[in-house]
């Protein structure tokens, strides 16, 4: 498997996956500044020329909610989702997916302080916030003592948040993203 990859955007999300399944894959460098991600030959995998992009013989994935779910059922050893017919899988699913369509731009419009109108099709940061620390309940990960690949994808929005000064002031949320950087693999941004 090839991650294309720069330490400055999104793809630390893909690696952290990759690293929490074990996977074996390598690192394919991208300069942002030289614009390599607009280049024809990387339009090939991603047409956004966007971050991340992961190769995988002829599979070609891009979207961090994407690799991230192709990446738990490719390895279920890791252990890192329901598996299909599991009651769980569609929480499962559902976390998955709110993380971007829901949790992710509610967050970009609190770090710009804007309004988040109800026509814009996600609802407001403190609704967020809410929907996540209810679905943590009383247990450290998602899924209580389970770690999922939607612990990497809603966790990553809160260590993004947390590099730019947007954390909230929600200790339980806060508890929550320490131990995800706890982890062996945790998301290590910049990095």
């Amino acid at each position: 498997m090839k991650l294309y990859f720069n330490p400055q955007s999104r793809a630390t999300i893909t690696k952290w996956m990759l690293d929490e399944c074990g996977a074996p894959y390598e690192l394919v460098p991208i300069s942002l500044e030289k614009r390599e991600h607009k280049t024809p030959e990387f339009l090939k995998i991603n047409p956004a020329g966007k971050l991340p992009a992961l190769v995988d013989g002829d599979a070609k994935l891009f979207e961090n909610t994407a690799i991230c779910l192709y990446l738990a059922d490719k390895f279920p050893e890791a252990k890192l989702a329901p598996r299909i017919g599991d009651p769980q899988r569609g929480r499962y699913l559902s976390l998955m997916v709110y993380s971007t369509s829901q949790l992710e731009p509610a967050m970009g419009d609190s770090l710009m302080k804007l309004e988040t109108p109800p026509q814009r099709g996600w609802t407001d940061f403190k609704t967020a916030l809410d929907v996540v620390e209810g679905e943590l309940g009383a247990g450290p990960f998602l899924f209580g003592d389970w770690f999922t690949a939607a612990d990497v994808m809603i966790g990553s929005m809160f260590i993004w948040a947390r590099r730019f000064g947007g954390t909230p002031d929600r200790p339980k949320l806060e508890a929550y993203v320490d131990r995800l950087l706890a982890r062996p693999h945790g998301l290590k941004l910049g990095k």
